[in-house]
């Protein structure tokens, strides 16, 4: 930020130790809630020239510095309530009601009704969303579906491993430097298009398929398109012919695209004996025939596009952090070792061993979280840190300014998985994937996913990082790594550990 103003200016050290005011017995009025609410205009134009929409979760760190652990924002026509303390969200999400409604992404909804397309239950709403919830997280979310989907994720963690032992071939200097995000890309969608499609999209191959290539650069520019239209109604960006929007219909329209085509594959080939392989979760909710073809694509499209930055970029910062402390990668991949060992090669118990592996994952999820937060419009009128707060308000829970919170967190600015060794207090503090019924739907598949990436890694090669840079979060309507980052992959002598188990 250059000649930033005073009320916007940020604090050089992110974990400067927040100020709260002492509250008073009595309950205070809404209007009393301190904050920047009350010029929407005003803000709007003072947020776009201070490039608050890369610098968001800055911008929320230093108004929580600044105004203690609630304020209240209005930028533009967005309004909300702030907070960061663990027992708040405990009072949000209690206030959250039956049906959970969070924050709309407006360019997202914009698209479906400008083509005509049915909502997913990540942008329904009431009845309608919790009727297809129920029937999805059996299929999804379910602990029962963990067995289908380990083989089909860990062939695809297998191939990854085969895909960098040979860049690192091809070197020829036994290690292999490279910025990881667009590999950690295409394993990401590889893998969650496995699990929701049922089919290989040929992504860890040298070869890409023009239409798998389209696929990803439809994500990319979805994903890059949203972000402007946060604070401008894309409404308006439409009847203006902003490329911005012409960009964003065309980015959903590729990937609608890809939903139609792998239906019509799966039509095809639901008549031939599969010889009880699990099918992916398309096939199967269209086999189960409790959701109409139109619903189920709606909702496996959105958690496909939903699925891939995500996890791809919590992966990308947990190898930059295991890079930056090998000591602790080196205590992780013995615990790898270990599980293997125990569980004789069976994957899905070898996942149960694996504690602090799970704990890096949430750990990276505290510093590097994918969402600056989560939202919920409350049901019914809450205090929280004694402000009255009325029914039907928009209330944030700042994740990366809660994760940066010393009385939150011990050392914050540590990177330590044995936090999560229930050694610390865990209350409503590992917020990663949301919480309660609205929780992210891809949850299953997204930890299974990293935890089986972070096992064939950590068996394989050693990460070490080329100089100690930091690298800082930007944010993209989800938080990513302001740089490249760059990493070094070296393989594991086979004297040090088991090599890649072949199939």
């Amino acid at each position: 930020f250059k000649k930033v103003p005073q009320q916007y200016r940020l604090t050089q050290c992110l974990l400067h130790q927040v100020v709260y005011p002492d509250n008073s017995s009595t309950v205070q009025a809404f209007s009393e809630i301190p904050g920047l609410w009350k010029n929407g205009v005003a803000n709007l134009y003072s947020f776009w020239k201070l490039d608050g929409f890369k610098n968001i979760h800055r911008v929320m760190l230093h108004n929580f510095n600044t105004f203690g652990p609630i304020y209240r924002e209005k930028i533009g026509y967005y309004e909300s309530v702030n907070i960061i303390k663990p027992e708040d969200a405990a009072i949000l999400f209690k206030a959250e009601g039956h049906y959970p409604k969070r924050l709309k992404v407006e360019a997202w909804t914009s698209y479906r009704d400008y083509r005509n397309r049915k909502y997913g239950v990540l942008l329904k709403n009431g009845e309608d969303w919790r009727s297809n919830r129920v029937i999805l997280n059996r299929e999804v979310i379910s602990p029962k579906v963990l067995g289908n989907f380990v083989p089909l994720l860990d062939e695809v963690g297998q191939d990854f491993v085969a895909r960098v032992n040979k860049k690192i071939e091809r070197t020829g200097q036994g290690k292999w430097t490279t910025d990881l995000s667009h590999e950690l890309f295409k394993y990401a969608l590889e893998s969650v298009g496995s699990v929701l499609y049922g089919e290989r999209l040929g992504l860890m191959l040298d070869y890409i398929d023009p239409e798998a290539q389209h696929f990803i650069d439809c994500i990319s520019l979805m994903f890059k398109t949203t972000s402007p239209m946060l604070y401008i109604p894309p409404g308006l960006l439409r009847r203006v012919g902003a490329k911005v929007w012409r960009d964003h219909v065309e980015a959903w329209d590729g990937i609608f695209n890809q939903a139609d085509r792998c239906i019509q594959n799966i039509y095809r080939t639901m008549r031939q004996d599969r010889s009880g392989t699990y099918p992916g979760v398309l096939a199967s909710l269209l086999m189960l025939d409790k959701l109409s073809i139109e619903d189920i694509k709606a909702s496996i499209t959105e958690l496909m596009a939903g699925g891939v930055d995500t996890t791809s970029i919590t992966l990308l910062w947990t190898l930059y952090e295991l890079a930056r402390h090998p000591d602790l990668q080196e205590e992780l991949r013995g615990e790898v070792v270990g599980a293997r060992a125990s569980s004789q090669g069976n994957m899905l118990q070898m996942l149960k061993r694996i504690p602090l592996v799970k704990g890096a994952l949430k750990e990276t999820l505290r510093l590097h979280p994918v969402a600056v937060s989560l939202q919920r419009y409350i049901t019914e009128d809450i205090v929280i840190q004694n402000y009255h707060i009325p029914s039907g308000t928009l209330v944030q829970l700042g994740l990366y300014a809660m994760g940066r919170d010393p009385s939150v967190f011990r050392k914050p600015e540590q990177y330590l998985p044995s936090r999560w060794l229930r050694t610390e207090n865990q209350y409503f503090r590992s917020l990663g994937f949301g919480f309660g019924p609205r929780q992210c739907l891809g949850r299953r598949i997204a930890e299974t996913e990293m935890q089986l990436f972070l096992i064939h890694m950590l068996e394989n090669f050693r990460v070490e990082k080329q100089r100690q840079v930091e690298v800082r979060s930007t944010f993209e309507l989800i938080l990513l790594p302001e740089k490249p980052i760059l990493l070094t992959l070296k393989p594991l002598h086979t004297d040090d550990i088991t090599p890649l188990h072949s199939r």
